[in-house]
């Protein structure tokens, strides 16, 4: 099989699983957003817009995925589709950056300045927001060889918003538990450094497709 049609066939399946987190991310996102709104919980309503935010770098990276399925047979356009992933991935790991940036920002704040808490219902939404990133992560899992930085994006996304979702958890209950209310805020700035690695490592992977860096010895940095 040559090189274009593995890219087509895993480009094709990684379509379809994109498409089902989109689906289901921007159902969570509605829901956080509602729960939010209802229970006057702004820990809640800004949860439900970070996640908009990943709503918008994945269904990125799902029109990646048609584009190349409507073009991959077209006679008249041709096109170096890794490049594509390349750029998907990369626009991908700078809002992926900006979301890090917001939320130490957001954090700090609220550590210097907190604000009530409605716990019960915060716990609940944060559940269900770890059970989908944990299915969505199932779906966008891929094998190291079938990788694109276009896939891993997306994997990542999926990643960011399980861990905001795990430490929020953590913190939401060791403060209805012990009134630790201080932990909500350290947990988002945890967040943001583990999602800093991930998206500055993968600014510079598919910055160097993009560049077609190499060292002088010929091989691909």
């Amino acid at each position: 099989m040559s090189h274009d049609s593995r890219i087509h066939d895993h480009s094709h399946a990684h379509e379809h699983n994109t498409r089902w987190v989109v689906i289901l991310t921007a159902i969570t996102m509605v829901i956080e957003i509602a729960v939010g709104y209802y229970s006057n919980s702004m820990a809640l309503q800004a949860e439900g817009w970070h996640i908009s935010s990943h709503v918008f770098a994945i269904g990125l990276t799902w029109l990646t995925y048609i584009i190349i399925r409507i073009y991959s047979s077209s006679e008249k356009v041709s096109f170096h589709k890794e490049k594509l992933l390349a750029i998907s991935g990369f626009t991908s790991a700078i809002v992926l950056q900006i979301i890090a940036v917001i939320m130490v920002i957001e954090s700090i704040e609220r550590l210097i300045n907190p604000l009530p808490i409605k716990f019960g219902e915060a716990i609940v939404v944060a559940i269900l927001g770890l059970v989908v990133n944990g299915f969505s992560a199932t779906l966008l899992h891929h094998k190291a060889e079938h990788t694109d930085h276009n896939i891993r994006a997306a994997y990542l996304h999926v990643l960011a918003d399980g861990i905001t979702s795990l430490t929020a958890i953590i913190a939401l209950v060791a403060g209805m538990y012990f009134h630790w209310y201080f932990l909500d805020a350290v947990s988002g700035i945890i967040g943001s450094v583990v999602i800093t690695f991930w998206a500055l490592s993968l600014i510079k992977n598919s910055g160097s497709v993009l560049i077609d860096f190499r060292r002088k010895n010929g091989s691909e940095r």
